[in-house]
């Protein structure tokens, strides 16, 4: 495979049509049976991975790619639109965010990394959204089948129908219920992920009110939790960022592994 096919396969894996702005291939490479594959690779990793021999990096997080990554931010609009918010408050809830993270952009030294695999010739590639949306589909489906089984189901058995999944019960952090306790009902539950970040206080408000009682982040800032706490408008549970990352990752690394690609995962791949 060449880096192209390999970001194919994720495009197909996670049933996008088209390349997001948040993954990228910057060092093009053919031939590729030796991967090393990280969440937030680094210019050290890329000599490790050209002294050990690897014919390619894989990042999850964006790369040179954070310069226009914020555009995928909009995607949160038809995530929240199929879970039953109105379009307009939508609309609304992600803008601020998006403009935020349009603003931030300009910061990033987005060549760093990148020009270390140019400067070495080794192929490099992040893929973000697809693997995102790889793993809120596992996740959203996990709890989906959790409130068929039982639509009494609490907020307690909706963790324990994520920590099913093989990812949560080997990561160091929790599953964490932040508003709402084990014993409140879940009601009607949406997992916030992908779509290049968290939503924040906007989205999970606009959740709320749309009559969403459970949403789900993956990580959220102290203030946006505060913020939704003192409103109580609804339950939030918090799952963290690495072990959910993986949840999409892994089944990625599996599908190149049938490919007969060899592949050896680093930081933060459990």
């Amino acid at each position: 495979m060449n880096t192209s096919d390999i970001m194919n396969l994720a495009l197909e894996m996670s049933g996008l049509d088209k390349l997001p702005d948040d993954s990228e291939i910057y060092v093009q490479g053919d031939n590729i049976k030796k991967v090393l594959f990280s969440i937030d690779v680094n210019d050290a990793d890329i000599m490790l991975a050209k002294n050990l021999g690897y014919d390619a990096v894989i990042n999850h997080h964006p790369l040179a790619s954070v310069t226009k990554a914020y555009n995928v931010f909009k995607d949160n609009v038809n995530l929240m639109v199929n879970a039953g918010v109105p379009e307009e408050a939508a609309k609304n809830a992600v803008h601020e965010k998006f403009e935020a993270a349009k603003i931030s952009s300009q910061s990033q030294n987005y060549d760093k990394v990148v020009s270390v695999a140019r400067l070495l010739n080794m192929p490099l590639m992040n893929i973000h959204q697809p693997l995102d949306e790889i793993g809120r589909s596992i996740m959203q489906n996990t709890v989906d089948n959790a409130l068929k089984r039982n639509p009494n189901s609490t907020l307690k058995d909706i963790t324990d129908a994520l920590y099913t999944i093989p990812e949560f019960k080997r990561a160091r952090t929790n599953i964490r219920i932040l508003l709402g306790s084990g014993d409140t009902p879940a009601g009607r539950v949406y997992v916030s992920h992908g779509a290049y970040t968290n939503g924040g206080y906007d989205i999970a408000n606009a959740c709320f009110e749309s009559g969403i009682n459970t949403v789900i982040y993956i990580h959220i800032s102290y203030a946006d939790y505060k913020k939704l706490k003192s409103e109580s408008k609804g339950n939030l549970i918090v799952t963290g960022h690495i072990a959910s990352d993986c949840v999409g990752i892994n089944p990625f690394i599996e599908k190149l592994r049938q490919h007969k690609i060899e592949v050896t995962g680093i930081n933060g791949i459990i």
